[in-house]
């Protein structure tokens, strides 16, 4: 018994393990890339079986394979989209241009496990049925269907990715109407501001999130626009006339999603503008939540040197040598993460115009990268939300403190002094650490009463012009 049995391709005679289901063109991928250790994501490989499965159904539709082949194709198709068969995918990341690799890798998985379904043991020397190329490939060339599985993927995951955000959205959304009577001082410029709520602060962090939603749904319409069909150029040579119409019907049908044709097969081989457009709202959504990270990093500063006006969940010790210290972990991980996503466009953005006449061969990277940053996202929004958002506790009597000591809350008597005596006022008020009623009533600028009701700090919170009524 021998651990390999040999399989042949046009370049000659392979060994492959004896129970792989992939070929000797996977084989071949193996031993040319041995790179990164990577293996694809779970988004490629379903949506590269997805396409394999519907091309079956609509081949047999058309009378190009029988039925019992094609049957035997879908079953196997739909095994892998299931995740049974994920072992078997073994092409590192960093492969042959265009991603033939990939796509022979699912080719000869699907096809070893149809002949099996219908009758032929992996081991089995008899001439099988099903050919890779010939029938799983059938009317397809690596140019369309790596395209195809970009776009497919990504909506694959896209409700995951959006659901997730808005999570994290409705958690902030639920600290923000908790913490609406919480008067703090607002900063800009990282110095002393007018007032701000807690709650104001906070739900802009969620409006923020949801805008972003916005902005990656509105990206992914594009994604919708499928090419497959153009087989090698664009051209759609070998494929019947009505496969593209039949193939986005079938792919909508049987994923759920809604696709669209393309009304340029030659563009939609060429360009992957789609897919860096996309990239860059899920970049756009990185910074906006790595500004958000940082700002609860250092509202929860201290808790004794900071502003410690919120505190974090302690989820882990802070130090291997500092007893007691804790950190705001989930933070400093959603940092990270999103750095990595940003990573992750750049790397598209580049793939995405290093494409020369009617392909682009950098797609295996696009794929990589482009469902890598859609799953750290997800992984790091979910795990921030769960362990930090949710249970952030608000430091009322903090937050009020420095409020207290807040010289620019002479802002709100502008109107009344003028600016340059509020000037005057605020540094005298750090300069002698009084408080501003006190600086104002000793300059005769207002009686005590009137600075206290125009120093209404919550008031300020509101907007309008402080002491005058808004019209009724």
């Amino acid at each position: 018994m021998t651990d390999f049995r040999q399989e042949k391709d046009s370049l000659g005679v392979v060994n492959v393990p004896v129970s792989a289901y992939y070929g000797a063109q996977t084989q071949r991928a193996v031993e040319n890339f041995p790179v990164s250790g990577l293996k694809p994501y779970r988004a490629f490989i379903w949506s590269m079986a997805m396409i394999k499965r519907a091309a079956a159904e609509v081949h047999l539709d058309l009378g190009l394979l029988p039925e019992d082949m094609a049957r035997a194709i879908m079953q196997a198709g739909d095994e892998v989209i299931a995740g049974k068969l994920d072992a078997q995918f073994v092409v590192d990341p960093f492969q042959a241009g265009a991603g033939t690799s990939h796509n022979m890798n699912t080719n000869e998985v699907i096809a070893a496990r149809a002949n099996e379904i219908l009758g032929y043991s992996l081991t089995d020397t008899r001439k099988k049925p099903v050919n890779p190329n010939d029938h799983v490939n059938m009317a397809q060339s690596t140019n369309d269907t790596i395209p195809t599985a970009i776009r497919v993927g990504a909506l694959w995951r896209l409700e995951e990715l959006t659901t997730t955000l808005e999570g994290l959205a409705s958690a902030f959304e639920e600290k923000a109407a908790e913490w609406s009577e919480i008067v703090k001082s607002g900063r800009t410029h990282l110095q002393d501001a007018v007032p701000i709520t807690l709650g104001q602060e906070v739900a802009a962090w969620a409006k923020a999130i949801r805008r972003n939603v916005e902005k990656i749904n509105m990206a992914a319409s594009g994604l919708r626009r499928l090419g497959i069909g153009g087989t090698a150029n664009g051209s759609g040579l070998n494929a019947h006339t009505e496969y593209h119409a039949r193939m986005v019907k079938k792919l909508s049908e049987l994923t759920g999603i809604e696709f669209y044709e393309s009304d340029d097969l030659f563009e939609s081989m060429q360009s992957h503008q789609d897919a860096a457009f996309f990239s860059g709202a899920l970049r756009t959504a990185a910074q906006d939540l790595i500004r958000i990270a940082n700002d609860v990093r250092l509202l929860s500063s201290g808790p004794t040197t900071g502003l410690a006006e919120i505190t974090c969940p302690p989820v882990q010790p802070g130090s291997s040598i500092m007893p007691g210290k804790v950190n705001p972990v989930l933070a400093e991980m959603l940092n990270m993460a999103m750095f990595h996503v940003m990573g992750n466009d750049t790397t598209v953005l580049l793939a995405a115009q290093a494409g020369q006449l009617e392909l682009n061969v950098m797609m295996p990277i696009i794929a990589h990268n482009l469902f890598e940053a859609m799953h750290v996202m997800i992984g790091a929004v979910r795990a921030f939300t769960v362990k930090c958002a949710v249970g952030l506790i608000a430091n009322r009597e903090r937050a009020e403190g420095w409020l207290a000591k807040n010289p620019i809350l002479v802002t709100a008597l502008n109107p009344k002094i003028g600016y340059e005596n509020g000037a005057i006022v605020a540094k005298r008020a750090l300069a002698e650490n009084r408080s501003i009623i006190e600086i104002v009533v000793e300059m005769g600028l207002l009686s005590r009463d009137e600075a206290a009701a125009l120093l209404d700090a919550k008031k300020m919170t509101e907007g309008g012009i402080q002491g005058i009524a808004a019209a009724g």
